[in-house]
């Protein structure tokens, strides 16, 4: 046998035509083409289900049902526990050649990782601004990993119906028009990325894709707040403008950024030969959740012809609060809106959002349509049109099925009761400041404004540094002995415990606890 024509590279050819299916024959080459050797082998065929669906099943069930202990006894355990050295070193080695049994596998997962994770389940735990999760999107996580589900391209499919119609919630929800159009993220870091990429394309005066930044006929400018949230740098760092096009404002006695100081900003740039193009605000600020006058953004966007983008990650979904809802005035004016719901609206990560007020300038922005994955109408239905390929509005074409566990939560518990959740963290942050005003040993770093509050231990003959240093200790403290997680701040160059309530878990009590405790901690460390 000489070597097959259709393979002349090959060095191993494999011939299957034994009829049978019953041995693989690999017949191996010399560089000049001639037979060196055969061999052959039995045919066997393999796949990565169990062989024994009974057993995988009976494992399943325990782990959902320990799945469900957890969350029902979490206030019977630390909120943090920081991950020992033995549990370090044993994620050290090489991959395993061979199987382990599934239970193996299961129960090193309960000793060496459930132990040691983040904590943002547990209802003391306020650090960061996290979520918490909720039953029904742990369901849903599961229910959309069966099916290996898949989002964003193809139309006629259940899932796109499914994210078509939270993002049509949201809209509704935050008061955007039916019109705009939108897609679920992986968070804020890509929203506002999709975000300024469609402010960016549409606000350039030239074709940016084809012709790319290096040809921009001006420099281009971006204006946010001191405060503003780092992925907006980063962001812009991505997208090409340079971190020197990004102009910081300096922020007001209320950690919103400075109207006039913004007006000057965009003044002199233009005076100085720039193109202004977009201007971020924030929706609740990751230090202290403040909110910039959004309606003041909305007109002065207006008048210098710059995109009006808000950065909702913390703060957006105090428009469903009925008793709050008004300290967002003006966030439905924004011309995109990022913001996400693994904070706020308590989903299990990760699932963010960008709304896009004009759905021409957002699919201009992404849509790419390669021979292999040609679309056309689709089946016509009532409207004529097929559903939009998601994939046509983002930068990722593979995507999961986020929208499930906002769909499936949503129906469970009803839009009003997220509204009373949220008004009831707000309600919360303020009973904290109430006490912390209350106690000698403790000092607000600024009245509350939203879901953040930031205070500090004192003790009079301590000076500032030491302070710093002795609230860092604290938060240590609360940590370590797995009390609660608060994370620290540093505002006008102080450090503060900062508690982010995001958590639909807490109770009144958990903030009476905590501010005992801060108050014996600080009293043991000096």
């Amino acid at each position: 046998m000489s070597k097959p024509a259709v393979y002349p590279d090959l060095a191993v050819y494999l011939d299957l035509t034994d009829s049978t299916r019953t041995q693989k024959n690999y017949i191996i080459f010399d560089c000049q083409g001639d037979i060196l050797n055969k061999q052959t082998e039995a045919l066997t065929e393999e796949t990565l289900d169990p062989e024994e669906w009974a057993s995988m099943r009976t494992l399943g069930h325990r782990i959902l049902d320990d799945a469900i202990d957890y969350l029902e006894t979490l206030r019977d355990r630390p909120v943090w526990q920081h991950a020992p050295q033995h549990v370090k070193a044993h994620f050290e080695g090489s991959p395993p050649l061979d199987p382990e049994p599934a239970g193996d596998v299961y129960q090193e997962y309960v000793r060496y990782i459930l132990p040691h994770q983040f904590g943002n389940t547990h209802p003391r735990f306020w650090g960061w601004v996290a979520g918490c999760g909720t039953v029904m999107g742990m369901f849903a996580e599961l229910l959309a990993a069966s099916t290996d589900a898949i989002s964003g391209a193809f139309s006629y499919i259940s899932n796109n119906y499914v994210e078509l119609q939270v993002l049509d919630w949201c809209k509704e929800l935050l008061g955007y028009p039916p019109t705009a159009s939108g897609l679920l993220t992986s968070g804020c870091s890509a929203s506002n990325l999709i975000g300024l990429t469609v402010a960016r394309n549409t606000m350039a005066g030239f074709d940016v894709r084809g012709r790319g930044m290096q040809n921009a006929p001006q420099q281009m400018t971006i204006y946010c707040s001191d405060e503003a949230h780092s992925s907006i740098q980063k962001a812009v760092e991505l997208l090409g403008f340079g971190n020197d096009s990004l102009r910081r404002i300096p922020v007001n006695e209320s950690m919103q950024v400075d109207l006039t100081s913004l007006k000057a900003a965009i003044k002199n740039d233009r005076e100085n030969g720039l193109l202004p193009i977009c201007i971020v605000g924030c929706a609740g600020t990751t230090s202290t959740a403040a909110i910039d006058d959004l309606n003041a953004l909305a007109d002065i966007c207006a008048e210098e012809r710059c995109w009006f983008h808000v950065d909702g990650a913390c703060g957006a979904w105090t428009a469903i609060a009925p008793k709050y809802k008004h300290l967002v005035s003006g966030m439905e004016r924004a011309d995109s809106l990022a913001f996400d719901l693994h904070k706020w609206m308590y989903l299990q990560y990760p699932i963010g959002c960008i709304l896009v007020r004009n759905a021409d300038d957002h699919r201009r922005a992404f849509s790419l349509t390669p021979t292999y994955l040609a679309h056309g109408e689709g089946e016509r239905g009532l409207t004529g049109v097929d559903v939009p390929w998601l994939a046509d509005y983002g930068f990722e074409l593979s995507r999961g099925f986020h929208a499930l566990k906002a769909w499936m939560t949503i129906k469970e518990h009803g839009t009003a009761k997220y509204g009373r959740l949220i008004q009831q963290n707000i309600d919360q942050a303020h009973y904290l400041a109430r006490l912390v005003e209350a106690a000698p040993e403790l000092e607000l770093a600024l009245p509350v404004s939203l879901n953040i509050v930031n205070f500090r231990y004192i003790r009079p003959g301590l000076d500032d540094a030491r302070l710093d240093g002795l609230n860092k200790q604290i938060e240590t403290e609360l940590q370590e002995q797995g009390i609660a997680v608060a994370s620290t701040v540093s505002l006008r160059g102080r450090n503060y415990l900062h508690v982010g309530i995001a958590n639909h878990r807490s109770r009144w009590e958990d903030f009476d606890f905590l501010v005992r405790e801060v108050i014996r901690i600080g009293a043991e460390l000096v």
